[in-house]
């Protein structure tokens, strides 16, 4: 039995900046750090040489072209499997089929493609692992996203990733000491607005409009390593100021990004003291980062109190695996 286990991520600036309709013409860039909120892949092998998946539903098959979850059937293409295995999967945030804004696609993939090179008796380095998900996820079965998701996935850690022109991914950890990391969680709340949305149709019209929108990708882009600055410098009013700043963009980069209900949320926020926050991922739904002195945590967890409230810290590794027979 193999047990792979896969961090999900929080992005606080860059996103969007991480497709390569964009980055081929500008850098793109993202900072994000892995949180402690994971996805299992379990695998076994089977004795009727049968391939069985069990996610939202169960399959049983002869082989992985009979697969219907496309990152499955492509991630066992990838790695050469063609019978016998038993693949689970369990996330700590479950994303049904709708997403968290949070990565979990990737981070699923990511840890099935740990988990299945594993199960061969192989071990694939971050770098590689991050782009054989990419060439899934993106290449294979045609989803509209960046790439910035899976990277953070492989890596784990608070980075700085940055796209480049020539196609060149830089995955650039940021190091901090561990009272000014530990005051940065501090100064973060996640609440679940309580809204599923698919994200692909959010995300493909954010990449249809990527000619149109180009002069707010790169604002988004060269938003990163000033975000980074008052980061190292402690100073969290500014970083606050900046999420809020790169949330007006997000928002001009496709119709459904925000929704009243949304603004109600995070309007609500600013009124009891926040400094800013954003919808993470795609947006639509899912989670709200909101950034705050501490002291002013009772206040945004009275006003918003209809709305569950996510614990969480930063987690430091990326894909494992976190046991072997």
């Amino acid at each position: 039995m193999i047990i792979s286990q896969t961090p999900l991520r929080m992005s606080f600036v860059g996103g969007g900046t991480d497709f390569e309709d964009f980055y081929q013409r500008y850098p793109g860039r993202v900072l994000s750090t892995t949180i402690n909120k994971y996805y299992y892949i379990v695998l076994n092998p089977r004795f009727d040489g049968l391939i069985e998946v069990r996610y939202s539903k169960i399959e049983t098959v002869t082989s992985p072209d009979q697969i219907e979850h496309p990152l499955v059937r492509e991630a066992l293409k990838e790695a050469g499997i063609e019978k016998g295995i038993d693949i689970v999967s369990l996330s700590d945030l479950p994303a049904r089929k709708t997403g968290t804004g949070l990565g979990s696609s990737s981070s699923f993939t990511v840890g099935l493609l740990n988990g299945l090179y594993a199960f061969l008796g192989k071990y694939i380095p971050p770098e590689i692992l991050a782009e054989k998900t990419c060439q899934i996820e993106i290449e294979k079965v045609k989803s509209p996203i960046g790439k910035q998701d899976q990277y953070a996935a492989a890596f784990g850690g608070l980075n700085q990733i940055t796209f480049n022109c020539n196609g060149k991914i830089e995955v650039e950890p940021i190091y901090l000491t561990p009272k000014l990391k530990e005051d940065f969680q501090n100064h973060l709340l996640l609440f679940f607005t309580g809204i599923e949305r698919l994200a692909n149709p959010i995300l493909a019209e954010q990449k249809q409009n990527i000619d149109k929108k180009f002069e707010f990708l790169k604002k988004m882009s060269d938003m990163v390593p000033i975000f980074r600055s008052a980061l190292e410098n402690g100073d969290f009013k500014k970083m606050g100021e900046l999420l809020s700043q790169g949330w007006l963009l997000k928002k001009e980069l496709a119709s459904a990004i925000s929704n009243p209900k949304i603004d109600e949320m995070y309007n609500l926020a600013l009124e009891a003291g926040a400094w800013g926050g954003k919808i993470l991922g795609a947006g639509g739904g899912g989670f709200l980062l909101v950034m705050a002195s501490p002291e002013k945590h009772s206040k945004i967890k009275e006003v918003l109190n209809k709305y569950q409230l996510i614990p969480f810290r930063f987690s430091e590794s990326g894909s494992k695996i976190v046991f072997k027979n």
